[in-house]
C-alpha cells in the first residue's frame, strides 16, 4: 500500500464516519423512511450511471433473487435502523455500535453453519458486549426508554450486516461491484411501499435535504467506488482494516459538528468493542503497518 492509496483508506474511513453525522442531523427533520429512500434513489442513480459508463450490465433476469436477499440484509434493514435509531443516539454512538457487526457475524456463522469459535473468539465476543454494555449504561441510556430502542435497533442493524456476510460466504459468487448496485435497487423497491404509510415532512428543509443527498451520493455511492477500487488494488484484507478506522472517524464528526460530548464512557466502549471486534476477526494493528509499507500490487 502506498502513500495514495493509504490516503484513500483514510478518505474512505472518515466519508463512512460521517454518515452517521448526517443521519443524526437530517432525520430528525425528515424521519427515518424519507430519509432512507432518498439515500437509496441518489445512490442507485450515481452507480446506475457509473454502471453505463463502464459498461457494467447487473444480469438481473439471473441474480434478482441473490440482489434481493442482499438488498433485504445488506441495506434495506440496516440503512433504515440507523435512521430510527439516529432520532435518540449520538453519532458517535451509532459509529461504535456499527463496528460490532463482525462479533454478530461469528456467531450467526456458528448457529447458522456451524463453523467454531475460537476461545480467541469468545473473548472477543464477551469484550465487545462489555463494550456495548458500557455505552448503554456508562451513557446514561439504560434509563431512557426510547434511546434504549435505538440501541436495540442499530443492533439489529449490525446484525444484518452479519446475516448479509454469511450469506454471501456461501451465496452464487457475483462482481462485487454488481452485489452493491444491485442491492441498492434492490432496496430503493422495498421500501417503496412503506413511503404513503410514513408521516411526510411538512416542510423540506434545504440543509437536511442535502444531508440525505450527500448520504446517498457520497456516503453510499463514492464510498462503494472507493471501497471496490481499494479491493482491487490492495486486497481485500487490507481494504477492510477500514472498518476499524470508521468509530474514530465517528466520534470525531460527532464531536467537531454536532457538539457532542466525548466522555470516559464513550472511549471504554470504543475501546472494548474495537478490542473485541479485533480478536473476533483475527486482526493485529501490525498488519496496518505491513499494508502500508508492502509494495503495491498495482
Amino acid at each position: 500500500m502506498n502513500a495514495v492509496q493509504l490516503l484513500q483508506l483514510i478518505s474512505l474511513a472518515a466519508i463512512w464516519g460521517s454518515s452517521f453525522m448526517f443521519m443524526r442531523f437530517a432525520v430528525p427533520q425528515l424521519g427515518p423512511v424519507w430519509l432512507l429512500e432518498l439515500r437509496l434513489v441518489a445512490a442507485s442513480l450515481i452507480l446506475l450511471l457509473i454502471s453505463s459508463l463502464l459498461r457494467r450490465p447487473l444480469n438481473v433476469r439471473k441474480y434478482w433473487r441473490h440482489y434481493l436477499i442482499l438488498g433485504v440484509f445488506n441495506t434495506a434493514l440496516p440503512f433504515w435502523a440507523f435512521a430510527y435509531a439516529a432520532q435518540s443516539l449520538p453519532a458517535s454512538m451509532l459509529a461504535i455500535l456499527n463496528s460490532t457487526a463482525p462479533l454478530w457475524g461469528l456467531l450467526i456463522g456458528f448457529i447458522w453453519r456451524g463453523k467454531p469459535i475460537t476461545r480467541r473468539a469468545i473473548l472477543g465476543l464477551f469484550l465487545g458486549m462489555a463494550g456495548v454494555a458500557s455505552l448503554v449504561g456508562l451513557g446514561g441510556f439504560a434509563v431512557q426508554p426510547e434511546a434504549l430502542w435505538a440501541v436495540v435497533f442499530t443492533a439489529s442493524a449490525a446484525i444484518c450486516y452479519g446475516i448479509a456476510s454469511s450469506y454471501a460466504e456461501y451465496a452464487e459468487k457475483v462482481e462485487t461491484y454488481a452485489n452493491a448496485h444491485g442491492s441498492l435497487w434492490a432496496a430503493t423497491l422495498l421500501i417503496l411501499p412503506f413511503m404513503p404509510f410514513a408521516p411526510m415532512p411538512e416542510v423540506w428543509p434545504p440543509a437536511a435535504v442535502a444531508a440525505a443527498l450527500v448520504l446517498g451520493i457520497l456516503c453510499t455511492g463514492v464510498a462503494y467506488l472507493l471501497y471496490f477500487h481499494l479491493i482491487a488494488t490492495v486486497g481485500a484484507p487490507s481494504a477492510l482494516t477500514v472498518g476499524y478506522l470508521i468509530p474514530l472517524w465517528g466520534v470525531m464528526w460527532g464531536w467537531l459538528f454536532l457538539d457532542e460530548a466525548v466522555g470516559l464512557h464513550t472511549l471504554l466502549g470504543a475501546g472494548l468493542v474495537l478490542s473485541g471486534t479485533m480478536l473476533v476477526t483475527n486482526f493485529r494493528p501490525t498488519r496496518i503497518l505491513r499494508a502500508v509499507f508492502q509494495p503495491s500490487k498495482s
